[in-house]
């Protein structure tokens, strides 16, 4: 298996607070070029959240998902959102939006962690870019 590749989205002053309508974006992009993708949240709220929207975010738009673990077709599915513990089932694409780097990250060949312009979204990314640089990974910034 390859060493994790870890990309850093950061979000420009305009899409700050939109964290949730850039991940549904990525998850689009990435479920349309045939990833499966887990959405890691930090709450059954945010989860639901991110559920909701990705019903509505973009007219015309269709990505299925599910809510683990309370789907029994976990493995079926293309993209899974959870908080709490990891789906049995591997998937390429892992989008963190927790507050703490997932023990489990490494099981996924790449990692999207988004960043906004707020100062405690920035004091986090800074953590989890030292965690991940210190770990030796594939680092990569984007500026949106």
């Amino acid at each position: 298996m390859s060493v994790t590749r870890v990309d850093f989205y950061i979000l420009a002053q305009t899409n700050a607070g939109n964290r949730d309508l850039v991940a549904c974006r990525l998850v689009e992009k990435a479920y349309k070029l045939g990833r499966k993708v887990y959405i890691h949240t930090d709450s059954p709220e945010q989860a639901q959240r991110l559920d909701d929207l990705l019903w509505t975010f973009r007219p015309g738009s269709f990505v299925p998902h599910a809510q683990h673990p309370a789907s029994s077709a976990d493995g079926e599915v293309a993209v899974l959102i959870g908080h709490d513990t990891p789906p049995e089932h591997d998937s390429d694409v892992l989008i963190n939006l927790s507050a703490a780097v997932p023990a489990f990250f490494s099981r996924f060949e790449r990692v999207a962690e988004l960043v906004d312009q707020s100062e405690e979204h920035k004091s986090l990314a800074r953590e989890h870019f030292r965690f991940y640089r210190d770990r030796g990974y594939d680092l990569h910034t984007h500026n949106l």
